[in-house]
């Protein structure tokens, strides 16, 4: 009787479909000419684990209409909005409790000092605690890098070097620019500045270099489950 009562038992667990994960998300704005630009390939030795990548789907939706919100009035109705997701993946998971060994705070991890900058730009700002305003803050900081790089005649690899400049800093980028100036002839692309990275002073460049691949892999991601 024991016998029958297991495989009875192992025939229905059978027929039992596993749970599947559930994807959230919706199709948003495409992006312009400018916003499709390339950045580096992900390395698969920085790219999420298939953990992250599992954890991503489960908070698709989370903070979407922000990121849509901000994006819009800081850069545009075209631009694709999933990359400042996408970075706030890569710097908080979306945790609005986040804080860093440093004192970074929030989604978009923003320094208390660069938090205060900017609101005494942008009347109506709240806390650098509240993750609205925290995401506004972080996507209106990433606008004013954008427009630097735009100045300084980057086009195709722009989202790298203003992820890139978010994570270390514009003027280390800055000094990894012109080290590499010498060795090509215009502007360096980014690839370039990978390869001149561990020569740059002052620079935990491997933090960098991840960080953007991350950025890269996470907007992939987020981008692939809209069709």
């Amino acid at each position: 009787m024991r016998l029958l009562r297991a495989v009875a038992l192992a025939l229905l667990l059978a027929e039992v479909p596993m749970a599947q994960p559930v994807v959230g998300g919706s199709a948003g704005t495409a992006a312009t000419a400018v916003a499709s630009a390339a950045v580096p390939s992900t390395s698969p030795s920085t790219a999420p684990s298939a953990a992250r990548v599992r954890q991503t789907r489960r908070v698709t939706s989370r903070y979407d209409e922000t990121f849509r919100r901000y994006s819009k009035r800081f850069f545009g109705a075209a631009f694709d909005w999933r990359w400042f997701k996408a970075q706030g993946l890569a710097e908080s998971n979306l945790d609005s409790a986040a804080t860093s060994y440093v004192g970074a705070r929030g989604i978009m991890q923003l320094m208390p000092a660069t938090y205060q900058a900017i609101r005494s730009r942008q009347s109506g700002f709240g806390t650098i605690d509240d993750p609205e305003w925290n995401i506004a803050a972080g996507i209106m900081h990433d606008r004013h890098l954008w427009r630097l790089w735009e100045r300084q005649g980057v086009v195709e690899d722009r989202f790298a070097f203003m992820f890139g400049s978010y994570n270390a800093g514009e003027g280390t980028i800055g000094r990894a620019v012109k080290m590499a100036q010498g060795m090509v002839d215009g502007m360096p692309r980014w690839g370039h500045i990978e390869g001149i990275a561990p020569t740059v002073p002052r620079w935990r460049y491997r933090e960098t270099l991840g960080y953007v691949r991350k950025i890269e892999a996470y907007q992939a991601d987020l981008s692939a489950r809209r069709r």
